[in-house]
């Protein structure tokens, strides 16, 4: 089913042109256009079902610093002053709360790794503290364990996942900008080797600015294009128990399931790491890029099924732009949660944490999680066509720093100081030297 998701009511029409068209409304689709549309730029943000029905919603929630690669924490550090700051200019609550994240270990060689990172971090500005035995098993009281040690991270903190996307576009909407829901972005309309339009299942909006952040389609859209985009999505799957369970953690990780409390005062509850790699054209087409990453993750990653195959985002065969394609026939995707998974998670939870014995289940669901080779997101203006600018490969980690890409989108597409360093988000990172292995330069 369908993660819980606020709806909001959007125009229909389409304008003959734009100063920029935004392509998908996720978390990153509506920071981008909102960023634009704040700077005083005509920007339509187009989404082919409704906004963040996909990922965007299906997630955890979390707004992180902690344990992040180093390539990200900067973007992660702004984000979290960008939630605050959207929040108040939009005049919404997007559940965002500085709440500290809570992680647990009894496990020595886990512990040393967050100590390491907790080192390089504290000399980039970034408040993580590890905690002792006494004080992990005081903060982890709920557990009714005995812990090794832990980490807490006082200003990292969680969002809405159910309300962020959608208003966020409200706030795109205040600032000017249009968006439109139930409509597909078929291709691009190219002069001179640059953008001059976007081809939608309506018609063509006249733009020389467009951002895909099409997150688990961005690989087929920008195939279309002859732009290779090594993409992958792994089947994540999450549930959601009701209110009733006092006090806990607000988000809490240890290595058996991670527990974060829902805008409704119910919790989400999922195995970090785990999923299924669902079979699909680009999957099998980009096999050889993912196959350190899947080296590394065999544990955790178990073969999915055909679902991915079927729903047709990661097809590699190319569409008419005057025939429906598979964006329109695929509005939004809802895999089916992996029953064992959802079980195995309920099951760990109420182990973990006594108090959740008796709370019953709310939903299930499982949503693509779409990565890159390196677990780096790309974000690139310079992706082989003039006015094209590239965001996606969020690799799980997109929605807390969602504000941020969004930002950083803007500025590229608008030519000012971007607010972090660029370079390690390029498209072009990704190039074959051998079999199996990917090039980093």
């Amino acid at each position: 089913m369908p993660a819980p998701l606020m709806r909001i009511a959007t125009q229909d029409m389409l304008p003959a042109s734009a100063d920029c068209v935004v392509i998908g409304a996720g978390i990153v689709g509506v920071s981008a256009a909102y960023w634009l549309a704040r700077a005083g730029k005509s920007v339509v943000l187009l989404e082919k079902g409704m906004i963040g029905a996909e990922q965007s919603s299906r997630n955890w929630g979390w707004c992180r610093q902690q344990n992040r690669d180093a390539r990200e924490l900067p973007l992660s550090t702004r984000s979290l002053s960008l939630w605050e700051e959207m929040a108040a200019d939009i005049g919404e609550d997007l559940g965002f709360r500085r709440c500290g994240l809570l992680y647990l270990s009894n496990s020595a060689a886990e512990l040393e790794g967050w100590a390491a990172w907790g080192r390089f971090a504290r000399g980039e500005g970034v408040d993580t503290r590890m905690l002792s035995t006494a004080e992990a098993t005081e903060r982890g009281a709920d557990t009714g364990q005995t812990w090794l040690g832990g980490v807490w991270s006082p200003t990292d903190g969680i969002a809405d996942p159910a309300r962020a996307a959608p208003l966020i576009a409200k706030g795109i909407i205040k600032h000017g900008g249009q968006v439109v829901q139930n409509c597909a972005a078929r291709g691009l309309e190219l002069s001179a080797g640059a953008v001059s339009g976007v081809i939608t299942e309506r018609g063509v909006i006249g733009t020389k600015q467009v951002v895909m952040a099409g997150g688990a389609w961005a690989g087929s859209f920008l195939y279309q294009l002859g732009i290779i985009f090594p993409q992958a999505a792994i089947r994540s799957s999450v549930l959601s128990i009701a209110p009733g369970a006092g006090e806990l953690p607000p988000a809490l990780h240890t290595a058996a399931v991670s527990i974060t409390r829902r805008g409704d005062g119910g919790h989400t509850l999922a195995i970090s790491g785990r999923g299924h790699l669902d079979l699909t054209p680009g999957a099998l087409m980009g096999a050889r890029n993912f196959l350190p990453m899947f080296a590394k993750r065999w544990r955790a990653l178990r073969p999915g099924g055909l679902e991915g195959w079927r729903s047709g985002f990661e097809t590699r065969a190319h569409w008419a732009m005057d025939r429906q394609t598979p964006m329109e026939r695929m509005r939004i995707l809802d895999p089916r949660p992996s029953r064992a998974l959802v079980d195995e998670t309920l099951h760990r939870a109420r182990r973990l944490l006594p108090v959740l014995r008796d709370i019953p289940v709310q939903a299930s669901w499982a949503g693509y999680i779409d990565s890159t080779p390196d677990g780096v997101p790309v974000i690139d203006a310079n992706v082989g066509i003039g006015g094209l600018v590239l965001a996606a490969g969020l690799s799980g980690h997109g929605f807390g720093i969602g504000p941020g890409v969004g930002h950083l989108v803007a500025d590229l597409a608008l030519g000012r100081t971007p607010i972090t360093e660029v370079a390690q988000y390029r498209l072009d990172r990704f190039r074959q030297s051998q079999w199996g292995k990917v090039a980093k330069f």
